[in-house]
C-alpha cells in the first residue's frame, strides 16, 4: 500500500505475558503465542490478517529480549515460518516509550512511514473487514490525523476503557464510519457504564491505532517532552538501556491522546468482531458454548453444569454441579475460580512471583530451538527430564558450574562431544546406552540423524539445578 507516497507498516505489542489467563500463560509461553481458538496462535493470527495490505516484512513486533527470543522459537516452527522484524526494549516502560521507540527505528527506514499499531493478542474477524477498516485508518492519518479505533459496546464491562465521539453525524472513509473524538475515559465502575451505554456516544477502547510515524512523534514532544529527548537519545546511536531507564511509564492513551485536541484524534467505528481476550471469562466471546452455557476442552468430562469453563489436560478433570466457574488445569498448576474473579487471577501469578514458585515462569514442557524438554521429576539435589531433539539439531557446546548429568538414550542415536571448547572426545550413543558428564565439562548434545527425533532421559545431580547454570562456548541460535 503505497498511495500518496506513505507505506503503511504495522507495530505488534507484545511484551506482556498475559498473567490473567494462567495457569497456561506463563513468562516463557505468553498469552499471544497460545492457540486460543482454531489451529493458529493469536499473534500469528495477528500477523496474518494484516496480508497483504501490510506483508510480513513490513511488521515490527516490539518486545523484551526475553520474549523476543520466545516469539522468534515461536514464528519460526511449522511450515508455515514467519519472518519479521523485533524492535527490543531493555525492559517494559508501558506503550508511550514503545511506540516513539518503534516511530523512531520506522522513519530510519522509511521518512514518511505510516504505521498502525495492534496488540499482539487479541481476537478479530473476519480478516477482510479489519483490512478494510485498516485502509480507512491509513486513508485518515495522511491527513494529519492521529486515528483510533472504536468497539461499540455490547454490555457495560468495566475491563475497557472507553472514547466518548464528539457530537454530530459521522463521516464516511472508504465505507467506514469516521467521527471525531471528544474525550478518552478511563475504566469506569458498573454504574458509569451502564449509563455510558444509556447515553450513547461511547466505544469501547480497542488499542489499535494509525498515525504518520513523524506525526506521533512530534506529539510524544510536545506531551511528553522527557520521552522524546531520550528518544532522540537512542535515535542517534546513544545507550538504549540508559535512556530507557530515564523515562517515565506511561501509555500512549493518557500521556499524548488525552491531551491532543480535538480536531486532532478520530475515530473509526469497528465493524468487525472484537475480542481482547483479556482473561478466562472472555473466552465465551470467541468459542461457542454448549447448550448449558459451557466450554468444555481436553481431557474433561461434566455433570450438569452450568455457564461454566472446564479445560483438561493430560489428568482427567471431573466436575459437578458447577455453575459460572472457571476449571484450567495443566501438568503442574490447577486453576479454579468464580468467573466473575477471573481478573484477579494476575494477583495469583504475582504471589507466586514472590514465593519464587517456578510455575509462573515456566510449563513443564519447555520449547526450545532445538526440540523441547520435559520436567519428570525434581526433588532435594536432582532433576529428572525427557529430552527432544529434533532431526540435525544440536544444543549449544557448553558446560555447568554445579551440576552433572547423566544421559540415557531411549530412542533415535544421539553424538556427544565432551572434553574441551576445541575437539576433545566424539562418542555416538545408541538406544539404551548412556554417557556421564561430570561438572564442569564441555560438552554438546546433537542429533545427527535427519529423520527421526532423538529422546534422551536426563538425571541431574547438584546443589544447583536451574537453567541460568548454563556456560555457552558455541550455539548455533546465537544465545547468550
Amino acid at each position: 500500500m503505497s498511495g500518496n507516497g506513505n507505506k503503511l507498516y504495522a507495530v505488534i505489542l507484545a511484551g506482556g505475558i498475559g498473567s490473567r489467563f494462567w495457569p497456561l500463560s506463563r513468562e516463557s509461553t505468553p498469552k499471544q503465542i497460545l492457540t486460543v481458538t482454531g489451529e493458529e496462535s493469536l499473534l500469528v493470527a495477528t500477523i496474518k490478517r494484516l496480508s497483504p495490505l501490510v506483508p510480513p516484512g513490513r511488521v515490527s513486533i516490539v518486545t523484551n529480549k526475553k520474549q523476543a527470543g520466545i516469539i522468534r522459537l515461536h514464528l519460526a516452527r511449522g511450515s508455515g515460518a514467519l519472518s519479521t522484524n523485533y524492535i527490543v526494549e531493555p525492559f517494559g516502560r508501558n506503550t508511550a516509550p514503545a511506540i516513539g521507540l518503534a516511530a523512531i527505528e520506522l522513519l530510519k527506514k522509511d521518512p514518511e512511514a505510516l504505521m498502525a499499531v495492534l496488540p499482539a493478542d487479541h481476537m478479530i474477524r473476519p480478516a477482510a473487514a479489519f483490512r478494510k477498516a485498516l485502509k480507512a485508518a491509513a486513508a485518515e492519518a495522511r491527513k494529519g490525523h492521529l486515528v483510533t479505533f472504536g468497539i461499540k459496546p455490547a454490555s457495560p464491562e468495566t475491563g475497557y476503557g472507553y472514547i466518548k465521539a464528539a457530537p454530530g453525524r459521522a463521516g464516511k472513509t472508504d465505507g467506514q464510519s469516521v467521527r471525531r473524538v471528544a474525550r478518552f475515559v478511563e475504566k469506569p465502575d458498573l454504574k458509569r457504564a451502564r449509563q455510558y451505554l444509556k447515553d450513547g456516544g461511547y466505544f469501547w477502547n480497542s488499542g489499535i491505532f494509525v498515525w504518520k510515524a513523524r506525526r506521533i512523534l512530534e506529539e510524544i514532544k510536545t506531551h511528553l517532552p522527557g520521552i522524546y529527548k531520550n528518544l532522540v537519545k537512542i535515535g542517534e546511536g546513544g545507550n538504549i538501556k540508559k535512556a530507557y531507564g530515564a523515562m517515565e511509564s506511561v501509555s500512549i492513551d493518557h500521556g499524548v491522546l488525552e491531551k491532543a485536541g480535538e480536531k486532532d484524534v478520530v475515530v473509526i467505528e469497528a465493524a468487525f468482531e472484537w475480542s481482547d481476550v483479556g482473561s478466562w471469562n472472555s473466552l465465551p466471546d470467541v468459542l461457542k458454548a454448549d447448550k448449558d452455557g459451557n466450554i468444555i476442552q481436553g481431557r474433561a468430562v461434566d455433570i450438569g453444569s452450568k455457564d461454566s469453563i472446564i479445560l483438561g489436560c493430560d489428568r482427567v478433570v471431573a466436575t459437578v454441579g458447577l455453575e459460572n466457574m472457571v476449571v484450567v488445569d495443566t501438568p503442574d498448576a490447577t486453576l479454579v475460580c468464580p468467573r466473575d474473579k477471573a481478573q484477579e487471577v494476575k494477583d495469583v501469578v504475582g504471589i507466586l512471583r514472590k514465593k519464587n514458585f517456578v510455575e509462573h515462569e515456566t510449563h513443564v514442557t519447555v520449547e526450545r530451538p532445538w526440540g523441547s524438554y520435559t520436567v519428570l521429576e525434581a526433588g532435594e539435589g536432582y532433576k529428572v527430564k525427557r529430552i527432544t531433539v529434533l532431526p540435525a539439531r544440536r544444543l549449544s557446546l557448553q558446560a555447568h558450574r554445579r551440576r552433572s548429568e547423566h544421559w540415557v538414550v531411549i530412542s533415535g542415536r544421539a553424538r556427544v562431544r565432551s572434553g574441551g571448547q576445541r575437539g576433545g572426545k566424539v562418542v555416538e550413543i545408541k538406544t539404551n546406552e548412556s554417557t556421564y558428564i561430570p561438572k564442569g565439562v564441555t560438552h554438546r548434545l546433537e542429533n545427527p540423524s535427519k529423520k527421526v527425533p532423538l529422546e534422551i532421559i536426563e538425571v541431574q545431580n547438584g546443589k544447583y539445578l536451574e537453567e541460568d547454570d548454563i556456560v555457552r562456548f558455541d550455539d548455533d541460535y546465537e544465545r547468550g
